[in-house]
């Protein structure tokens, strides 16, 4: 059974109409219907949990598979063991610091993780991260000279990890290590560092399905930045633009079309105060980055036609170099796009587009993922390009 057939099954023996089930979650009863005869998926994780709560049942029994597992479902990551058992160690606070890196190797740390995981190149970012956050646990309690740059050092070290934790599945460590950068950004006593960490902090929130919090602290945290926003200001006016961002993609998810496009707009008038597509404090955040977040907003609110429009406007290589895993999500929104407009081809061109940019970013992305399931569910000759797509996502064994 597809996620559409279940989501009908269990509505029937709720006792409930199409009419009853598509109002509580906010969607109209033709979406509902073309759910549930599989005409169209279920591509937004919040829809998915909304309809998990109304049916009283867990996101496991609409999707076949363990929550833990899907709809992302990546490989795992080998790496991620030894990461938990340091973040889960506390060596620091036993007494077990481990010889304190140099500073400028600590930083260097930071920069090579922060490269990697914005090139998409998850699975060697990840391997670095366990001597990198024992280095950087070691630092704990540092009241030394350098003490406010070893600090930055160390928010920038946790603020990897989280982003890729994140990115990776494990939403409860990134959490963790989010958690860590605010104190290491706190203890420097810096606001764009605080900026920073209140990114990683919202997006593991986001996963955790905690999405008030992370609205909340988005919003908060962009707002407290605005006074520091200026020509001389580039770190200040990307981190606030960025979280201008990712606030205006939660509100998509609430289907507030207002406050989106208010959020929205916020941004783009930083991205026009910053005027050049940079990667300050590691956003990634400039015009370009905007106009790609348009799309995903279109995205958000089920507006195929809008994400192909704004898409006319991208210039992906007006973006710096190494952002691969910014390039490939404007790909993946294509491919989104060309689905719901039942434009398969076209949709697995844009995957394969992904893929080249960013080899692992299908493997790692929720919707990428269900979008060739969608694709191999309607089609009854699987094309071999969408074959080696999904045996490379781990869509099929």
């Amino acid at each position: 059974m597809h996620v559409g057939e279940r989501i009908g099954a269990y509505r029937k023996r709720r006792g409930m109409s199409q009419d009853a089930l598509a109002g509580l979650i906010g969607m109209s009863r033709s979406w509902l219907s073309q759910v549930e005869r599989g005409i169209r998926g279920v591509d937004r994780l919040s829809t998915l949990n909304d309809l998990a709560t109304v049916l009283r049942i867990d996101v496991a029994d609409l999707i076949g598979r363990d929550w833990v597992l899907a709809p992302d479902a990546p490989e795992h990551v080998t790496a991620v063991d030894a990461v938990r058992s340091q973040l889960a160690g506390y060596h620091h606070l036993l007494g077990e610091q481990a010889m304190p890196w140099p500073l400028p190797q600590l930083r260097n740390g930071a920069v090579q993780v922060h490269q990697a995981y914005q090139a998409a190149k998850y699975h060697t970012a990840t391997t670095m991260l366990p001597d990198l956050i024992r280095a950087a646990d070691a630092y704990d309690a540092y009241q030394g000279r350098d003490g406010r740059e070893t600090h930055l050092a160390r928010c920038s070290v946790y603020s990897a990890a989280a982003k890729l934790l994140t990115k990776v599945g494990e939403h409860q460590l990134g959490w963790l290590a989010a958690d860590r950068a605010t104190h290491a950004a706190m203890a420097a006593e810096s606001k764009a560092a605080q900026g920073l960490a209140a990114y990683q902090v919202v997006c593991a929130l986001l996963r955790s399905e905690r999405t008030d919090d992370a609205e909340r602290i988005a919003v908060r945290s962009a707002e407290g930045l605005m006074s520091m926003t200026g020509s001389d200001a580039p770190d200040a006016v990307s981190l606030a633009g960025s979280l201008w961002l990712i606030s205006s993609v939660i509100a998509a998810r609430r289907s507030d079309r207002a406050t989106a496009t208010e959020r929205l707009t916020a941004a783009g008038q930083l991205g026009d105060f910053l005027a050049h597509d940079g990667n300050h404090w590691w956003t990634a955040f400039g015009p370009t980055n905007v106009l790609i977040h348009r799309a995903s907003v279109a995205a958000e609110f089920g507006e195929p036609s809008n994400v192909l429009r704004v898409a006319t406007e991208i210039d992906l290589d007006a973006m710096p170099a190494g952002l691969q895993g910014r390039r490939s999500r404007l790909h993946i929104d294509l491919a989104w796009a060309q689905t719901q407009a039942k434009n398969d081809t076209e949709a697995i061109l844009h995957l394969q587009a992904a893929e080249r940019v960013a080899p692992e970013s299908i493997k790692y992305h929720t919707i990428a993922r269900e979008l060739v399931r969608e694709l191999l569910r309607r089609s009854r000759k699987p094309s071999p390009s969408l074959t080696a797509i999904a045996t490379r996502a781990g869509v099929l064994a």
